[in-house]
């Protein structure tokens, strides 16, 4: 299986800001969510993931985002494994937003 499809910082921002049809999945802890989050992003830690996968639908676009990129790659594997075709990783996670 290849790896994770990514989405750059800008392409990202880019479809935010069109309103784009994707549901935005963030896999950090809730403690990290509260201090900031993506407007309209869902909250599903990277442990609860594969427990919670009822609440993606595997036919819609999925940005999987956490703060480095390293939690949202292992994350888009997990969903990758299990059939859903259409996830992709933010490059450089959320601590490229505010650099």
């Amino acid at each position: 299986m290849a790896g994770c499809m990514t989405i750059t910082l800008p392409e990202f921002k880019s479809k935010l800001f069109a309103r784009d049809r994707m549901k935005v999945v963030d896999v950090r802890e809730i403690s990290e969510y509260r201090e900031g989050h993506v407007e309209g992003s869902v909250l599903i830690p990277l442990g609860e993931l594969p427990h919670r996968l009822h609440e993606i639908s595997p036919h819609e676009e999925v940005i999987l985002v956490c703060r480095s990129g390293n939690r949202s790659s292992q994350a888009c594997d997990i969903l990758r494994q299990r059939g859903y075709t259409n996830v992709r990783s933010l490059t450089g996670g959320l601590s490229a937003w505010g650099a």
